[in-house]
């Protein structure tokens, strides 16, 4: 919940500094995101399998309008979750390794979205496709190690918006978030303890179903 206060705060400041444009909107994101299986089999000696598990997602985003019907927005979306795993590495003696690491996942995305809502009307559609990156961050409980990552993610997403006031909406969204190549080499089996890492790599994807708020300033308010 801290968390949420200090981004609404932020981008409330952001904000300010475009009263004067035709229309902006702060989009407010909650949801839960499912589980992800990871996997990659190099060959009997250089292996992972495991599991990005599912739970709370939150971000939010600053949305230009452009025209009535389009906007640019800028959105940031977080997950702190759990990834258990089992790998094997060349180099290590012993047989595979099991480690339930924590990991959170920092999106920062800049698309476009397209509005359908009659004029007058309540309901406001929408649908648009990101472009920007993902921060990963690792750790090891068992022993401290940690390791981060930075990779190039795309998104999809859906919804509407339930104008509830001329200014306040309830927002309803489904959306799907992609890392490619994200899981995988020293990102893992450095943390593991290994001291060897893979050259093959796992894609996310992530589903999420939720919903939020939307605020709408300046003088393209319907």
């Amino acid at each position: 919940m801290k968390k949420i206060v200090i981004l609404l705060a932020i981008i409330t400041c952001l904000s300010t500094n475009f009263t004067i444009a035709q229309d902006i909107r702060i989009n407010i994101y909650t949801g839960y995101v499912f589980d992800d299986a990871i996997d990659s089999y190099y060959d009997a000696y250089n292996y992972y399998e495991g599991t990005i598990e599912g739970g709370f997602q939150w971000g939010g985003g600053l949305e230009y309008m452009i025209r009535p019907t389009y906007g640019v927005e800028f959105t940031y979306i977080r997950q702190d979750t759990k990834a258990p795993t089992y790998y094997l590495s060349d180099g290590y003696i012993g047989g595979a390794q099991f480690a339930n690491f924590d990991l959170d996942v920092n999106y920062l995305m800049l698309g476009g979205q397209r509005h359908m809502q009659k004029p007058g009307g309540k309901l406001d559609g929408y649908a648009g496709l990101m472009l920007g990156m993902a921060i990963a961050n690792i750790s090891n409980p068992d022993n401290g190690n940690s390791a981060s990552a930075t990779k190039f993610a795309w998104g999809l997403k859906g919804g509407a918006n339930i104008w509830v006031t001329k200014n306040v909406g309830i927002k309803l969204q489904g959306q799907l978030l992609s890392v490619s190549q994200a899981m995988g080499g020293s990102f893992y089996f450095g943390t593991g303890g290994s001291g060897a890492g893979l050259s093959t790599y796992s894609t996310i994807f992530q589903f999420t179903l939720g919903g939020g708020l939307a605020f709408r300033f300046g003088g393209g308010v319907q």
